[in-house]
């Protein structure tokens, strides 16, 4: 009976070696077969990150003033760069309507010279305030109606009308109406004196629609 025992303990510790054995070389063959299963060392432990190297940051050089293609700050300052932003523009549909009207004061203005009748003084001053007016009309609600050439213009045709009217009514009533007292606004001199103002008036607006262009 005894030695049943022993023999059946003998065969259970062998037994148990036996399954020992297999697991490992299981494990073994497993881990062979995956690959490696420890643990990977820290291979950033010695690494310093603000160590690493950053790419060049990309900059413009500065432009040289001087270049032809860079851009010059703005002479707000400058006398001559503001005279001329506030310039009318020469090539403007505004000039070139002033202009237009160079030859019909020229015109009066040859007219007074060579001392030519009423009639004919007093419809090409007719046709010089048509034009004023409807130049007046284009322009009076618009910035150029601030322009000097423009106040100058309008002052001019309402004095050509005037001459014009004083002209007709001296010639209507000359023969009735003595040259004294209220009657000298239609004397020949006071005409005359009246002529030679609006000629002044004429050259000196022909010579700012010249300087305008």
């Amino acid at each position: 009976m005894r030695k049943y025992k022993l023999f059946y303990i003998l065969f259970i510790t062998l037994l148990f070696i036996s399954n020992n054995t297999l697991c490992a070389a299981k494990t073994t063959s497993s881990a062979t077969s995956r690959g490696y299963v420890g643990t990977l060392p820290n291979l950033t432990r010695n690494t310093n990150p603000q160590d690493e190297t950053k790419p060049p940051i990309q900059t413009t050089p500065a432009q040289d003033f001087n270049s032809e293609n860079a851009l010059k700050p703005v002479p707000q300052e400058n006398p001559t760069f503001v005279n001329i932003i506030l310039k009318p523009d020469k090539t403007s549909k505004y000039i070139v309507d002033l202009n237009e009207f160079i030859p019909t004061l020229e015109n009066i203005f040859d007219i007074i010279d060579e001392n030519k009748n009423v009639q004919i003084f007093n419809a090409k001053v007719y046709f010089f305030n048509k034009n004023a007016d409807y130049f007046r009309d284009k322009y009076r609600e618009k910035a150029e109606s601030n322009y000097a050439t423009y106040k100058k213009l309008m002052d001019l045709s309402t004095h050509a009308q005037s001459v014009a009217l004083l002209r007709t009514e001296a010639q209507k009533y000359n023969p009735y109406m003595a040259y004294e007292n209220e009657g000298y606004i239609y004397s020949p001199n006071n005409i005359q004196k009246q002529l030679n103002y609006l000629k002044s008036e004429i050259e000196q607006m022909i010579l700012m629609i010249r300087e305008a262009r």
